[in-house]
């Protein structure tokens, strides 16, 4: 989100949700996987309050990155937020990654109770969000999930800009200019988007392999030993210990993302690997593996979806999927290839669902699957997910679990390629591009 070492790019879609809540009594919690531009988003919603006329005694910023405030108690930052609150005007308090302050859910609590404040506070795993800390905050917090960037965001942030163009016939093309006035087609800035991911920082790195692989690399360690093994030994719980499994579990799922996952199937594939013990009833290791995976789900590399029953309408305990936050991470893992093409796309766009607010579940229609079904408050939208629609059988495969489905809700298929992007049994078929342009 910083471009040329301090000039913040927006990031409208998470500011205007934080703006929407100022000034109410929810604290407003960040939360993202490291680096996905939760610090500039505080640093943009303090600018924010600077340019709608709060005072700078108002607000008081703290990194807990920084060596200054290493190690602080939650007693110390509670009389140093006292010591410097303005008289009698309301205190913007926004601190950043607050996890790494042990017990700050008293502070934070006690801000609330005795000062007049709005707070803001952003960290890196879900433990943030936990039912433990939850009590403190029960009802008191409002959660704003940041993801890495979107497609349009890809564009904004490398100085890329999407202009439409009404063709002869009627219809409207989408075209991408650089700051030279350069065209591209849409799907060539989509395969960089594809191989790069969306992590803010590479905007500063460039579109160079290397420097990227770098960044990510950074990202990744980061991650692993800041947000996982770090935070296990001040839980105190010791589940997580041993590095090169944690690689090995995340290995497997990012190879994995969208097909159905067991932790008997990981368990099972690093057995006959022998990075596990294949004890006598195999659930020790299962156990274990389930933490590892939690892990990852709190630290946000890995998010879980559910299956729901369409006809019986219930989510099923049986088997879900799990996808990687940012697919520029993936390639980083796995290395840059050119396979399973589908599971990516789809990938791709469970994510950009969750940008636009939706829950998303996997469906089933009695022995057929559809990729997604995203609701929110006012709608519902079901989604099959394809490389390519230009097969015929392939077509009536995507085609197939949509139409049985008997409500009136809308119906997609989202192609990476598509010859005939029409209407086909009320089931509207849309390129991949413009399905991320739109948005």
């Amino acid at each position: 989100m910083l471009k040329s070492g301090s000039e913040l790019r927006s990031r409208d879609l998470y500011l205007n949700r934080l703006i929407a809540f100022q000034d109410a009594e929810p604290v407003k919690i960040i939360t993202g996987i490291r680096r996905c531009g939760k610090s500039s988003l505080l640093k943009l919603m303090a600018r924010h309050l600077r340019n709608s006329g709060v005072a700078e005694e108002q607000i008081i910023e703290i990194n807990f990155e920084s060596m200054e405030y290493r190690g602080m108690s939650a007693d110390a930052l509670y009389r140093y937020v006292k010591e410097r609150l303005p008289d009698g005007k309301c205190a913007y308090l926004l601190f950043d990654e607050i996890q790494r302050v042990d017990q700050w859910q008293d502070a934070v609590n006690s801000f609330r109770v005795d000062f007049d404040c709005d707070i803001y506070v952003t960290g890196s795993n879900a433990y943030l969000l936990s039912s433990e800390y939850a009590t403190y905050l029960a009802g008191r917090s409002v959660e704003i999930k940041m993801l890495p960037l979107s497609f349009r965001e890809f564009l904004d942030f490398h100085g890329y800009t999407v202009r439409e163009r009404k063709s002869p016939s009627g219809g409207i093309s989408k075209h991408i200019y650089d700051a030279d006035g350069e065209i591209y087609e849409p799907k060539e800035l989509l395969e960089a988007y594809l191989k790069f991911g969306g992590m803010p920082g590479i905007a500063d790195v460039g579109l160079d392999t290397d420097k990227v692989l770098t960044l990510l690399d950074g990202i990744y360690s980061t991650v692993v030993v800041r947000d996982i093994l770090e935070r296990e030994r001040r839980r105190g719980q010791r589940r997580i210990t041993d590095p090169d499994l944690l690689r090995k579990v995340i290995m497997f799922l990012a190879d994995n993302i969208g097909n159905i996952t067991s932790m008997t199937s990981i368990s099972n594939t690093l057995v006959h690997e022998k990075l596990l013990d294949n004890n006598r009833n195999g659930n020790p290791s299962v156990h274990t593996i389930q933490a590892y995976v939690g892990a990852l789900l709190e630290s946000y590399v890995f998010y879980e979806i559910k299956r729901f029953d369409i006809k019986g309408k219930e989510y099923l305990r049986t088997l879900g999927k799990y996808y990687i936050v940012d697919i520029g991470l993936r390639n980083y893992l796995l290395g840059f290839r050119d396979m399973d093409t589908g599971h990516i796309i789809e990938n791709i766009v469970y994510f950009e669902l969750l940008r636009r607010g939706y829950d998303v579940a996997i469906g089933k229609v009695r022995d057929k699957e559809v990729d997604f079904i995203a609701t929110s408050a006012d709608e519902k939208k079901y989604i099959q997910v394809t490389e390519s629609m230009n097969d015929p059988a392939t077509r009536e495969r995507e085609l197939s679990p949509l139409r049985g489905i008997r409500d009136n809700y809308e119906k997609f298929v989202i192609a990476g390629a598509c010859e005939h992007p029409v209407t086909q049994d009320g089931i509207k078929i849309v390129m991949l591009t413009d399905f991320l342009l739109d948005g």
